[in-house]
């Protein structure tokens, strides 16, 4: 069915519509058409090209100082003198740009800050200078991520060029198991999938499994679509989306639907029944094999953070299970944002955690990325709830075992890769 919206004739799925919306025009799957961006993101890292580029492109003024996020997230504190003074050139950018939306290091990561601070809305087309910008498909938004350059034509016009992409819809049917968390969950559907499986798509996530997740479930779920290829995952708005952006949505929105006979390119099922812990071994996101098929292996280091997995729930979750007990590896923690520490902090998982060994770090990406704090050695072994695990990504030569939060806690304690329903 076709729905009209101001006169523009809207197709079916959730991409379809909001990039019809965005372009002003009736946009199908595999479709070419200049958008309009709603919100554009760029961190620390991706900021220094962009800006570059921007200066270059000869532009005096951005499109909309109100419509750009800058996050400082990646390497702060500075680890170096040259991140330094590249941070330096972009808050003079920023402040030349009189660009109001400016998050300094320590505030969170950009994933984690876009949502909290009501910039990730249901029907928005966002575009972020970094892969995992996909995250804000939670919200019912369509995110994806851009190089630094195509930012730059962001940062000046307010329009990108996009090919509408097609979309799988992917079902999970019943209940997660107990034990059994998103990111146990969004590791089976990689594994399925395959890490090219959904290259170029958007990917529709639909069944009861998906609707019992909660918000921050969801934003794992779609942060990680990445790494199954696919350019957005989105979750179709309900009433936890809307309680989560009550009294912080920057603008007003319009929840966007697919409609029931919506054209998708696959149509894919699975059972929640069927899902059990998971681990993603090195070096690639999709080898994924139950925990039991990983257990025994030699843990160096632990992990909990990322925008992927370093929200409250997350590390309440490894709470439970390190209360009252000891790790015997170095643990290192990264809250996604500063409000998520303080939360931490004023419910006593903070105390719980620090008890127990775990060392906190500024709220940002810090080990995830092999920045600093926390580079694993050569030949060492790191579990992690990061979203990759690819050769060389947190130090050269280690090898990292991506999982949940449970299971990250309970190898923490074990100092090797164990069953975390043993723990809980």
């Amino acid at each position: 069915m076709k729905n009209k919206f101001k006169g523009i004739i809207i197709l079916g799925t959730i991409s379809e519509k909001i990039f019809s919306r965005a372009a002003g025009t009736d946009a199908a799957a595999n479709d070419f058409v200049s958008a309009d961006v709603d919100y554009a993101m760029a961190h620390d890292g991706t900021s220094v090209l962009a800006v570059k580029s921007f200066r270059e492109m000869g532009t005096e003024k951005v499109w909309d100082s109100e419509k750009i996020v800058i996050p400082f997230d990646h390497l702060i504190p500075a680890s170096t003198d040259v991140a330094a003074g590249l941070q330096k050139d972009i808050r003079e950018w920023v402040k030349e740009q009189k660009i109001s939306h400016f998050y300094e290091g320590g505030e969170g990561i950009c994933h984690q800050v876009l949502p909290e601070q009501g910039f990730a809305l249901p029907g928005k087309l966002i575009v972020g200078a970094d892969s995992h910008s996909c995250t804000y498909g939670a919200f019912g938004a369509f995110g994806t991520g851009v190089g630094a350059t195509d930012m730059a034509e962001i940062f000046a016009t307010g329009k990108l060029w996009f090919k509408v992409p097609e979309t799988i819809k992917m079902t999970v049917d019943g209940t997660l198991n107990d034990g059994v968390y998103a990111k146990d969950l969004t590791l089976y559907l990689i594994g399925k999938t395959g890490i090219a499986g959904a290259t170029y798509k958007a990917v529709e996530f639909y069944g009861d499994a998906i609707a019992d997740l909660s918000v921050s479930g969801r934003m794992t779920l779609c942060n990680m679509a990445i790494e199954m290829g696919a350019k957005a995952g989105i979750v179709p708005p309900d009433e936890k989306t809307f309680a989560y952006l009550k009294n912080r949505s920057q603008a007003d929105f319009e929840p966007v639907y697919a409609d029931s006979d919506a054209s998708y390119c696959r149509d894919v099922s699975y059972h929640a029944d069927d899902i059990e812990p998971q681990i993603a071994c090195p070096h690639e996101v999709d080898n994924v094999v139950p925990v039991g098929k990983a257990a025994g292996t030699h843990i160096d280091q632990a992990f909990l953070g990322t925008c992927t997995n370093g929200r409250l729930e997350d590390l309440e979750i490894a709470a439970g299970i390190l209360k009252g007990k000891k790790v015997t590896v170095r643990t290192i923690a990264a809250p996604a944002s500063r409000t998520i520490l303080l939360e931490a902090v004023q419910s006593g998982i903070y105390e719980t955690l620090v008890k127990a060994g775990v060392s906190f770090i500024t709220p940002g990406c810090g080990p995830c990325l092999g920045a600093h704090q926390g580079i694993i050695a050569e030949g060492e072994n790191c579990i992690s709830t990061a979203n990759r695990n690819f050769k060389g990504r947190m130090g050269k030569g280690g090898f990292i075992y991506l999982a949940s939060p449970a299971s990250v806690a309970a190898a923490a304690l074990k100092g090797e890769i164990v069953d975390p329903r043993e723990y809980l």
